[in-house]
């Protein structure tokens, strides 16, 4: 008879927890990646704009009904920072999150992701609780240093956690396990949105987002190194009967037995990895333009105070969050009925990913004054992009679980290059935050979206690259002394 040591603890699937982690990782990152773009609306001055907000600039709404007392948060705007200042601080993160990535990545393939990804948020929230102190000590020039160095903390956290996956997450599941994972980003922009206005408002101080999603990071991060493993077979909570199970269904070299060695030149050739950068470039250059500015179009067009800002600037993401984890669902069930391939399903739900955003952004830009249908028009355009989560950000596992990390660093790398230059870009752009000003934003977003999207359907692909078996291949010949390895590969997910 098995022993309770054996089964007793099968109970929780250790697959599931570590989605449930992944999942509150990703929202956590996003959380602190993301709060300043709400908090600088309350932190600094606008009057220098307002003042040439005028016919001869554009087209700005007139206020509407703020919440009681607008002088309450005047005395909160503490700095005096002009637009390009604005975007130089909130693009900074960029210029630190690209340059880890890559060793990130490496490192999670050769190591795990486990340490990777919780040293990395470590950093990131014990800057996150600092900001404040920094800000308001040492200026825009140190705070710009410090939102680099949470940005290089956080590089390694897509690369680390899509190595975990690979290792722990079976194809049949990684619609809707994946879309867990990652649409804690979209409950991390929601949180950062709407919860951080709340607490703005109702404790009169933009400092308290850093401090309690700083603090939060900390408590989480006490739970992710007692549960995590790299691998099931290091697991020593799981059942036999699951790790059996991955190990049948997955087939991926331990990391810790530090035995891969990074095919460069294959990935460098790959048409369909240089398919999958393409994408993540348009998709990234959409998504942050919108994450890091619409709380600025909200508050300096449409004129919404701070509780509404939070409120509505967060909507997209709840709806884009809900689609996420639809679309995971139908992703597996189309996998299910063996009627698509993989390739077919990513292809056509990376293409509404980016298409919906296209027209919802630029149709809000045509809504003129009327808040109700701008905020619809990006809340259903923004809210379509949710399917890219069971599409692009799994289609480095199925082009290499291997490597899957390092992958998604290069893809991750080479894509955010445009949340470095977007919210740059969209400071010079938009000097007087006029409507007229926003529509050429918005205009260039979709274009890029649109252009990157027919780029992805000439070059991309689901299948598993001949690349990442030749690893499984030398890993088995050297844990078995090569006796006969090839008959004992699994065949590719």
């Amino acid at each position: 008879m098995p022993s309770i040591r054996q089964h007793g603890r099968g109970f929780i699937q250790q697959r599931y927890v570590l989605s449930t982690m992944g999942f509150m990782a990703l929202a956590i990152g996003y959380v602190q990646r993301f709060c300043l773009s709400l908090a600088i609306t309350e932190m600094v001055e606008q009057t220098h704009h307002t003042v040439r907000q005028n016919a001869k600039f554009g087209t700005v709404c007139p206020s509407g009904n703020p919440f009681s007392n607008t002088t309450h948060f005047k005395r909160e705007m503490e700095f005096d920072w002009d637009e390009k200042v604005q975007g130089l601080v909130l693009s900074s993160f960029f210029w630190g999150y690209v340059i880890t990535q890559m060793p990130g990545g490496m490192l999670a393939d050769k190591y795990g992701g486990k340490a990777t990804l919780g040293l990395g948020m470590l950093f990131s929230s014990i800057g996150t609780i600092i900001t404040p102190v920094v800000a308001r000590s040492y200026g825009p020039e140190a705070l710009i240093v410090l939102r680099l160095i949470i940005g290089l903390a956080q590089g390694p956290l897509y690369p680390a956690m899509s190595r975990l996956l690979a290792s722990w997450v079976p194809i049949e599941e990684r619609g809707r396990l994946g879309s867990l994972v990652f649409a804690g980003a979209q409950v991390g922009n929601v949180a950062s949105m709407q919860l951080g206005g709340f607490l703005m408002r109702y404790t009169n101080s933009w400092t308290s987002v850093f401090y309690a999603f700083g603090v939060f990071g900390i408590f989480w991060l006490m739970f992710w190194f007692v549960l995590i493993y790299n691998h099931p077979n290091r697991h020593p909570f799981i059942s036999q009967r699951e790790k059996q199970f991955l190990n049948r269904a997955i087939n991926t070299v331990d990391p810790e037995d530090g035995k891969l060695s990074i095919p460069w030149k294959s990935i460098a050739t790959s048409g369909p990895v240089w398919g999958l950068i393409i994408v993540q470039i348009g998709h990234d250059w959409g998504l942050f333009t919108i994450i890091t500015d619409l709380p600025k179009y909200m508050k300096s067009v449409l004129k919404f105070s701070v509780v509404e800002n939070g409120l509505l600037s967060g909507l997209p993401y709840i709806v884009m969050w809900l689609v996420a984890m639809g679309s995971g669902f139908i992703v597996d069930s189309m996998l299910s009925s063996q009627y698509f391939t993989v390739t077919c399903i990513r292809k056509t739900f990376v293409t509404i990913a980016s298409v919906g955003p296209a027209l919802g952004i630029v149709a809000a830009s045509y809504s003129g004054c009327d808040k109700v249908l701008a905020v619809t028009s990006f809340t259903i355009g923004m809210g379509l992009m949710g399917t890219f989560v069971p599409s692009l950000k799994v289609n480095a596992l199925d082009l290499s679980p291997n490597y899957a990390g390092t992958l998604m660093a290069i893809v991750g790398t080479i894509g955010c290059l445009s949340g470095v230059i977007a919210p740059y870009i969209v400071g010079v752009m938009v000097p007087n935050s006029s409507m007229e000003e926003w529509r050429d934003v918005f205009w260039l977003s979709a274009a890029i979206l649109i252009a990157t999207n027919l780029l992805f359907l000439q070059y991309g692909s689901g299948n598993v690259q001949p690349w990442n078996e030749k690893a499984n291949r030398q890993y088995k010949s050297s844990d078995i002394n090569n006796e006969n390895n090839t008959a004992s590969i699994l065949k590719p997910l």
